[in-house]
């Protein structure tokens, strides 16, 4: 549903438990979308949001792989006496 901002200043609650119970709520302004009203995720606990870190941080771990060394990473624009090739 689109609404003027205007009209949502006498309707606002209403529109809020609209977009709490999953309807589309859009804000206009001078006929163009301005905002859209979405019902807030729960947050998750302290607890909750180390062991996702935690697990995220386990998979890079697991997916990273050496490379070369940074000392010999330029080696191949040079030539073996040294001159840039």
């Amino acid at each position: 549903m689109r609404v003027s901002v205007t009209d949502a200043k006498g309707q606002l609650t209403e529109l809020v438990r609209r977009a709490e119970a999953g309807d589309e709520v859009i804000l206009t302004r001078h006929g163009h979308a301005a905002v859209k009203l979405v019902p807030m995720r729960a947050v998750p606990d302290r607890k909750s949001r180390r062991m996702l870190m935690e697990a995220v941080r386990a998979s890079a771990n697991a997916k990273a792989a050496d490379g070369p060394p940074a000392a010999r990473s330029q080696d191949f624009l040079y030539s073996d006496d040294g001159l840039p090739e």
